[in-house]
Parts: structure tokens; C-alpha cells; sequence
């Protein structure tokens, strides 16, 4: 059942599918939730469970109410969410994207490439969930595809794009499965020899704190957080410190800071998609002084006026986007082929593998069309796989 569920959700283009007893199954699909077909019983989302989890670590989950797992599935990378509910054992499932991301598929603005042309430095990519963090860090990645050749060493959770390329030296390891950790990884990345590495997600203060480090010492560091704003992710980095540790990580900040990128996907009016609007910050002498001096108020203001230093406010690229004469449609990317996907030598706890739950990988969809799945109610569970399979 979930192999099928998954296959048909991943060829709709769905980001995620959400299974809950006594509801019908939802995907979404361009950031819009939609139910169909009929409820799912209790039964059937424990028995996924029970398949999902190792007979050693259901114990785990029953003593801690949930369970996080990295896994390929009908040939799709998912990551998954058991979770305990009201209604029973629930299951959140992302579907990873495939595909080779650039600037130009996911409709940023070409000065983004300029973030990634210096030797050295911090390039934050923040945002809330789902607004694209991960796709615009791998199109970055792909910037770096060129003469003269550097090593890039990718720390994620988990691996989200696999990257192809013709020059890069690419090294990427999902935390959980081939390191521990985005600590440990960090302080891997020290014996690596990397030029590039890529920080999956920054959460707690001794990542930050390493990230930074890495930055000072003559690396490009890519990374990403949550968070609103340009202002509101430098705020959360230095606030993520003791009171009196603040005033160190704001000059360190300062002195290794390239820039920073704020994205939301929004549906223009003459689309029927997404595209990202951003804010976009790039590092000035003014900039490092305020950040300094944690008068991080005023970023908004000389970012409103600085469009001479390329910086650019949410108004002054949300009129590009009104300018701009083309857009490119995502596409529904198939799967990549299952043999993409070597076993880890020690599975942890975190990420355990347990191999894929289908030998043979689906044949993607290769539609542009944004699919609408707001089928009425009736049938059972296979009839809501034929509803998708229909809307294709």
C-alpha cells in the first residue's frame, strides 16, 4: 500500500502525504493540502509501522511516541515521521526531490551566483518550512560546477538532491547514517581538505559555532535555518549564545559573513505555481559594523536603500518578479534508480536503513501540469491511488 500511495503522490508532483487513521489519505501539492478517497483505519497505519520500523527499535517508538527514518520507497527518497496520535499511529511522509536544480529552473535571480564566487565565507540560506531552503543551496552547489575544480563536502538531513557534476569534487553525508552528527561532521570536515562545505541545517548553538569557525578558516560555508527574515536569522544565530558569548559571535559573524538569503514561495497572479520571492543580503562595510555593534534593527532600512551594494528588499524583488517575462513551470522530476542509493556502512538509530520496500523503481511523470487531487470521498484506498493515477 505505501509503495503505491508513495509512487502515485511522487508522479503528482506531491511534496508531502500525510496518513492519519479515520481520515482519508492527504497530499500536498504546490503547498495545498488535498484529501481523498476514504478513511484509513487504525489497523492499516500500524501495520505500515510495524514495517517501517526494525522489530528491535519498536519498543523505541512505543516508549517515545515517535520515530524519524531516512528511506527509499517505489524508488522515491522519503523521510518519515511516525508519530503517535489521538486517532492512532500516524505517518508524515516528505518526498525528496530529484534532479539537478539551477538558478534559472527554480526562478531566482542571477545574482545569487555571485554569493558562491568568493574563496571563503558564510552564505546563509534561511526560510520556514517548505519554502525551498534545500533547492536553492543544491542550485548553488551547481554553481560551483565549474574551473577551476573544488572539493564540496555536503552535511545533511538527509540527503535530499545527488549531485552530478563535471568539475566539483562532490562528498555528501547524511547525519545519522554516515555521521552522527552535524557536529561531528564539522569537525570531520577539519581533516577533509573540503573548499566547500554545505551545513544541512544549523539548529543548535554548537553547530552555528563550528560553522562559524569553518568560515574563518578559509572555507565557503553554505547553510541554512529557519527563520523570516535576513534580520530574523542573524538575531536567532547570535541570540542561540549565552548573553555574554554574543559579543565574540557577532564580531566573528561580521568578519566571515558573505551573505544572506531570504525565500517564500508565493503563486503569482498570472501563474498557477510558486516561484521564491526573496530578500537578499550582501555583506558591506556598513553591514559588518551593524552587526558588530548588534544594531541588527537597522539591516532593514540600508537594505531598502542599498540596491547600488546588490542588496535587494522583499518590495524591490517582488517588482523583478512583476518584470520578468518568463517563468520556468517546475517539473515532476521521476525517481532516481535505486542502485542511486548504496547501504550505509552502520545504520544508527537515528536513520536506520532497511533497504527499500520495492525492488523495481516507478516510471516518473514527466507532466508540467500542477495536478489537482480535491477528489470527493468514496472508495478505499486503491481507489484513491486510481483517482491520482487519473488526474496524472
Amino acid at each position: 500500500m505505501i509503495e503505491a500511495l508513495i509512487q502515485s503522490a511522487h508522479a503528482a508532483g506531491a511534496s508531502d502525504l500525510h496518513l492519519e487513521p479515520g481520515l482519508p489519505a492527504a497530499v500536498r501539492v504546490d503547498g495545498r493540502l488535498q484529501r481523498s478517497g476514504s478513511p484509513i483505519t487504525a489497523q492499516q497505519t500500524r501495520e505500515l509501522a510495524r514495517r517501517l520500523i526494525p522489530d528491535s527499535e519498536w519498543p523505541r517508538f512505543l516508549e517515545r511516541r515517535s520515530y524519524d527514518l531516512s528511506q527509499r520507497i517505489a524508488g522515491v527518497a522519503c523521510r518519515i515521521n511516525l508519530l503517535q496520535s489521538l486517532r492512532g499511529v500516524g505517518l508524515a511522509v516528505r518526498l525528496l526531490s530529484g534532479g539537478q536544480p539551477s538558478l534559472g529552473r527554480l526562478n531566482l535571480h542571477p545574482d545569487l551566483e555571485g554569493l558562491v564566487a568568493v574563496r571563503h565565507g558564510l552564505v546563509l540560506v534561511v526560510g520556514t518550512t517548505g519554502s525551498g531552503k534545500s533547492s536553492t543551496l543544491a542550485a548553488l552547489i551547481q554553481e560551483l560546477d565549474r574551473p577551476p575544480a573544488r572539493h564540496v563536502l555536503t552535511l545533511e538531513e538527509p540527503v535530499e538532491y545527488r549531485f552530478r557534476t563535471q568539475h566539483a569534487f562532490v562528498r555528501q553525508r547524511e547525519v545519522g547514517r554516515h555521521t552522527p552528527s552535524f557536529e561531528q561532521g564539522l569537525l570531520d570536515a577539519m581533516r577533509e581538505d573540503p573548499d566547500v562545505i554545505l551545513v544541512g541545517e544549523m539548529r543548535r548553538a554548537r553547530t552555528m559555532q563550528l560553522t562559524l569557525d569553518a568560515a574563518e578558516t578559509g572555507h565557503l560555508v553554505l547553510a541554512s535555518m529557519h527563520a523570516g527574515s535576513v534580520s530574523e536569522a542573524l538575531q536567532r544565530l547570535i541570540s542561540s549564545f549565552p548573553p555574554e558569548s554574543q559579543a565574540g559571535v557577532r564580531v566573528q559573524l561580521a568578519s566571515s559573513l558573505v551573505g544572506v538569503v531570504a525565500q517564500r514561495l508565493v503563486r503569482r497572479p498570472n501563474l498557477d505555481f510558486r516561484v521564491p520571492e526573496c530578500q537578499i543580503l550582501r555583506t558591506t562595510t556598513a553591514i559588518r559594523a551593524i552587526i558588530r555593534e548588534g544594531q541588527l534593527h537597522k539591516i532593514e532600512q540600508l537594505m531598502e536603500i542599498g540596491a547600488q551594494d546588490g542588496q535587494w528588499s522583499w518590495e524591490r524583488y517582488r517588482r523583478w518578479l512583476g518584470g520578468r517575462g518568463s517563468f520556468v513551470r517546475p517539473r515532476i522530476q521521476p525517481p532516481p534508480p535505486a542502485f542511486e542509493e548504496p547501504p550505509p556502512l552502520a545504520p544508527t538509530q537515528r536513520a536506520p536503513d532497511m533497504g527499500s520496500l520495492s525492488s523495481s523503481a516507478p516510471r516518473g511523470a514527466q507532466s508540467d501540469g500542477v495536478v489537482d487531487l480535491d477528489g470527493g470521498a468514496g472508495g478505499s484506498l486503491e481507489d484513491l491511488i486510481a483517482q491520482i493515477e487519473r488526474r496524472k
